[in-house]
Formats: structure tokens, C-alpha cells, sequence
């Protein structure tokens, strides 16, 4: 059986902290976690990219100057959670094996 979520916390730090049904407690940087956003939009950005114009500049949105936060979880089924983050992107489902593998011990973290 795959382990499950059993508590969601933000720690003092800003890290999400997750306890798995299994025993161990990960971490998880937010940054990293919206940088793995496996919704197809975030996964097509991740993609081969078209030659730039070495002149041009990003446009960034409000929400993107600010440092990144996570504004929200939901559950989806039994068997993932959709994270909203503070840039307004909020698409991704994040399933219990993609989140188990982005984790990081506090050991080490």
C-alpha cells in the first residue's frame, strides 16, 4: 500500500513539513515544489524552449516579485493534493508518490 499524508504543517522556516503513514516526517522547499508543478502547462515550460531574443526582457506578474508561498492544499481523491502557491498558479496535482519522492529529510535538509 502506498504510505499516505497523516499531518500537513508549515514549519518556522517556511518549509512544508509532511508525516507519512509510514513513520518518516519530509520536508519540502516551496520553491522546489512549484519548480516540479506537474501540470501540463508547468511541464510544457520545462520542455525544449524556442530561441530567445537576447534582448528581450521578462515581464513579471505581482504575485511572481514576491517571495513564493504556499496559500493552500487540497485533497484530490485518495491519492494526491493540489497545491496553490502565492504566484496564483494553482493547477498542479501533486500526487502522494511525486510529493514522497520530492521530500528531504530533516537530517540532511
Amino acid at each position: 500500500m502506498t504510505p499516505h499524508p497523516t499531518a500537513l504543517q508549515i514549519t518556522d522556516d517556511k518549509r512544508l513539513a509532511i508525516t507519512w503513514s509510514d513513520g518518516p516526517t519530509l520536508l519540502y522547499r516551496v520553491k522546489a515544489l512549484r519548480d516540479a508543478c506537474p501540470c501540463a502547462s508547468c511541464r510544457e515550460k520545462h520542455g525544449p524552449k524556442p530561441p530567445k531574443d537576447p534582448f528581450a526582457l521578462p515581464l513579471l506578474s505581482e504575485g511572481q516579485l514576491q517571495p513564493l508561498k504556499l496559500e493552500g492544499m487540497r485533497p484530490v481523491g485518495n491519492y494526491a493534493y493540489s497545491i496553490a502557491f502565492s504566484d496564483g498558479h494553482d493547477t498542479g496535482i501533486f500526487t502522494f508518490e511525486v510529493l514522497r519522492a520530492l521530500g528531504e529529510d530533516p537530517a540532511t535538509a
